[in-house]
């Protein structure tokens, strides 16, 4: 661990690509053809994170007012979030190297957790996690250890668990690492085969979350499939194959548990794997978890625009689904209706907004900068979007709290008869 410190990569043919983007091909073409997958192949690491609202300090007098400050200090990122028009979008951290962060995880405690993805012109650097507080303030740092730097490298946060460790996912190896942030010690929780996909690209865990029974759930941005780690960890299995999720090198990613705890819902990034429909576009879809663990029917909730390539998503507790769009012909986040609809965009000022997770009414932004590669621009942002997100399922979490809760109530009972006595 490395206290108070202040994605994705092909080979160098394809670095080569995406350092020298054009000027940016508009969609002259309705159904997008190749110049949208040109697109695609230039942005093909992507992935950055939003910035937390920093706080705004309250007031306060004299005499009993510490309890009040304290309530006034739990509630001002909301209050703040009352003020800014959304949209609004407020820079909360600048990643340090290797930087290019692609997914910003806000945990239960209310911290960020980031970690770093793979440079497109390749490194020998091993990957990092940051802690930050909400307002931005960096605690704490962790080396990834035990990844192949002679190949591309990088880590995502996917989550977290009931034990409060860090559900990392690593690309080489093709793994899932659990993270301690109080002790720093890292394990492997499983392991991700090579699957032969139309165009047998190498296994890229991309998202993942948590299902009702303790299964991890986990996208594959190269293999068309969705993965099922068993409770407890071990071997990942294949969950739903599907032609529809072969995007080629630019495949599914972004998964959440849906508010009923039975529905997935996922951003796929293309189907160059020529799956079904335009090749150039990105989808959402949804597919329900079956009592028997098996999948149902997937199903197309929303279409993007041609050469968008939809990334991370959250779902807000109105049924709305925030998607970011990584391309360089968006550089935007996307608000879907919960009947598949397009409500509104932000304005295209980011630069590869990588993933998106709520804190409080705001979102927290990874924006990777993975063409462009500038390290001002590698950034945890806060967008005002004036709603909040559901809650997560961490299995095993929610039903400690009670328990704990009874416990204190217990042991407060049991001290009022000593009180009483003293009359």
């Amino acid at each position: 661990m490395e206290p108070r410190l202040p994605r994705r990569h092909r080979g160098a043919r394809d670095a080569a690509g995406l350092r020298r983007p054009d000027a940016p091909a508009r969609r002259r073409d309705p159904l997008g053809r190749h110049r949208d997958l040109d697109v695609l192949e230039r942005i093909h690491g992507r992935r950055r994170a939003l910035r937390p609202a920093r706080r705004q300090g309250g007031a306060g007098r004299a005499v009993r007012l510490a309890f009040i400050l304290a309530l006034l200090a739990l509630a001002v990122p909301a209050v703040a979030h009352a003020d800014r028009p959304r949209w609004d979008a407020r820079p909360l951290a600048t990643v340090p190297p290797p930087g290019y962060p692609a997914r910003a995880y806000v945990a239960p405690n209310g911290r960020i957790y980031e970690g770093t993805y793979d440079n497109p012109s390749g490194d020998t650097v091993p990957s990092r996690v940051f802690e930050y507080l909400a307002d931005g303030t960096l605690l704490r740092s962790w080396t990834i250890q035990g990844q192949d730097l002679s190949q591309a490298h990088g880590v995502q946060v996917a989550t977290s668990d009931a034990k409060g460790r860090l559900v990392l996912l690593d690309k080489a190896p093709a793994r899932v690492i659990l993270l301690d942030p109080r002790t720093g010690a890292q394990t492997t929780y499983a392991t991700f085969a090579d699957l032969p996909a139309l165009h047998d690209q190498t296994p890229m865990a991309d998202y993942g979350a948590w299902g009702p029974d303790g299964s991890l759930y986990v996208t594959d941005y190269q293999q068309a499939v969705i993965w099922r780690v068993p409770p407890g960890g071990g071997a990942a299995q294949v969950w739903l194959a599907d032609k529809r999720l072969d995007g080629d090198m630019f495949g599914t990613a972004g998964i959440a548990l849906a508010a009923d705890h039975r529905t997935l819902v996922i951003s796929q990034a293309s189907s160059a794997g020529l799956g079904g429909g335009n090749p150039a576009t990105g989808r959402i879809y949804t597919v329900p978890i079956g009592s028997d663990g098996r999948p149902g029917a997937l199903t197309q909730l929303w279409e993007s625009g041609p050469a968008e390539a939809p990334d991370g998503l959250a779902l807000a507790n109105s049924g709305r689904i925030y998607v970011a769009l990584v391309s360089p012909l968006a550089n935007q986040i996307v608000c879907v209706g919960a009947d598949g609809k397009e409500i509104d965009r932000s304005p295209a000022t980011f630069d590869a907004p990588s993933s998106v997770g709520f804190l409080a009414n705001s979102l927290i932004v990874a924006d990777q900068s993975y063409v462009n590669g500038d390290p001002s621009h590698m950034q945890i942002l806060d967008v005002a979007v004036g709603e909040p997100g559901i809650q997560e399922l961490i299995p095993g979490r929610q039903a400690k709290a009670p328990a704990k809760k009874k416990a204190r109530h217990k042991k407060k009972h049991g001290h009022r008869p000593k009180q009483r006595r003293r009359r």
